[in-house]
């Protein structure tokens, strides 16, 4: 990924530094459980742990010459070590390593964007509360629907957020597993102990079974749920890009001090992070499906997912924790013009309304098919006409028969839309403290 796109703490897992460390801590691991069950000496074990380094520029040396990035690596290791390097990698085949070391790498990044939604929960969890009772027109096809208030519309995103949560932990469950096997996953080479205790120092669990890697199935669960997490997003960026149009403007992007908009026209505002978080959240759900290629492979394992797998976790990775700090930032700064929002319910003139004076004729004994057809013939007209709604209902006799300018003029109002507000609130916190 791009420096541009990059923050720092979530690129620096994904460095060439961070993965040969990795690397490095699975086969000091092995080597202290191969030291454990009797079969690296007490001493070979303590000058293999005080000397064991690598050198990521001497490793690409080697590698240009064996194309084999594990055997430049171990190689690398071994010009530290000595003679004791006839221990390391013991009985292990490459993706004994690379596996193991990248189920650490996407553990260590997953519980990062893991916090970071966290944070991004409480963010949305304050505006919520800020506007729950703030009113505006709720649109369906992007046509005004009923007034809903801009509270709920954020409890929304909430609400899928606290879901993201489990699916993350979830995930973090099924890739915290390492392999320790061998070639074809078979333990021929290897003492099952070795794994237990090796794993145990590292923090994972031994997979149940293998083959040569684990199964991408894990791997492809992870990137699934960045790709949820970025759709999320992407769904709230577009809403804001929406509410945020001239003929709207509800919502805006904060725009700072010094900021220009247009090369051309020095009047524009425009949703430029938004556009950006609704480009980037593309990535990764792009890579789901390169993911989901990746599990099925040739026999006991191919290494076409290798190659895939270098791009694909590190950029779904680092968009995600990309977007998830510019929507966060987005949302803390904001504008929000709750006058613009009362003023866009009237632009109808009043036939935001037409589902309430329905339902008030039926409890005058209409049917509902009579009730609408008496309202939507009102509502086309004040729409053709560009007249009040409430002035055709007012002076229609087979409305005016059966409801009074008080009940007629009741149903304009706009407190009952606000009146179950709490109830909603209350259903999304109820597993809360």
């Amino acid at each position: 990924m791009i420096k541009r796109y990059t923050r720092p703490e979530m690129g620096a897992i994904w460095e060439d530094q961070n993965r040969y460390q990795k690397w490095l801590d699975v086969e000091l691991a092995v080597c202290q459980a191969w030291h454990e069950v009797g079969e690296i000496p007490a001493d070979a074990l303590k000058r293999i742990q005080e000397k064991a380094s690598f050198s990521i520029d001497r490793i690409d040396e080697i590698e240009k010459v064996v194309k084999h990035d594990v055997i430049a690596f171990l190689t690398s290791v071994a010009e530290f070590v000595g003679d004791d390097s006839r221990f390391v990698h013991l009985g292990l085949t490459s993706y004994d390593v690379v596996d193991t070391a990248l189920s650490l790498m996407i553990k260590e990044a997953l519980e990062k964007v893991q916090k970071d939604v966290l944070d991004f929960k409480d963010v949305l969890k304050e505006q919520a509360l800020k506007y729950k009772d703030t009113v505006m027109v709720g649109r369906t096809h992007g046509v005004h629907a009923e007034p809903i208030t801009f509270g709920v519309k954020i409890l929304v995103w909430y609400a899928e957020i606290k879901r993201h949560l489990e699916r993350i932990e979830h995930a973090l469950e099924n890739i915290s597993y390492g392999r320790i096997q061998g070639a074809v996953g078979t333990y021929i080479h290897l003492d099952p102990q070795v794994e237990v205790l090796a794993l145990k120092k590292l923090g994972l669990k031994p997979a149940p079974v293998s083959k040569k890697i684990l199964q991408r199935d894990r791997h492809a669960e992870v990137i699934s749920v960045l790709a949820l997490v970025c759709a999320t997003l992407d769904k709230i960026a577009q809403e804001i890009r929406h509410l945020q149009k001239t003929e709207a403007l509800e919502v805006e992007e904060s725009f700072t001090k010094g900021q220009k908009g247009s090369s051309a026209m020095p009047h524009k505002k425009n949703p430029v992070r938004c556009e950006r978080i609704s480009g980037l959240a593309r990535i990764p759900r792009g890579n789901l499906q390169v993911a989901l290629e990746n599990i099925p492979l040739w026999h006991e394992r191919d290494i076409s997912h290798s190659s895939a797998e270098r791009v694909i976790f590190p950029d779904s990775f680092i968009v995600t924790d990309f977007i998830l700090s510019e929507t966060a930032s987005i949302l803390q700064n904001w504008r929000v013009h709750p006058d613009h929002m009362l003023e866009n319910i009237n632009i109808t003139r009043g036939l935001v309304f037409s589902q309430r004076v329905m339902l008030a004729l039926t409890k005058k004994e209409l049917s509902r098919e009579d009730a609408y057809h008496l309202v939507q013939r009102n509502s086309m007209k004040a729409w053709e006409e560009r007249r009040d709604f409430r002035e055709f209902l007012e002076a229609d006799s087979d409305i005016t028969r059966h409801m009074s300018p008080e009940e007629i003029a009741d149903c304009f109002k706009l407190d009952p839309y606000v009146d179950k507000i709490d109830y909603i609130f209350k259903k999304v916190f109820a597993d809360e403290n």
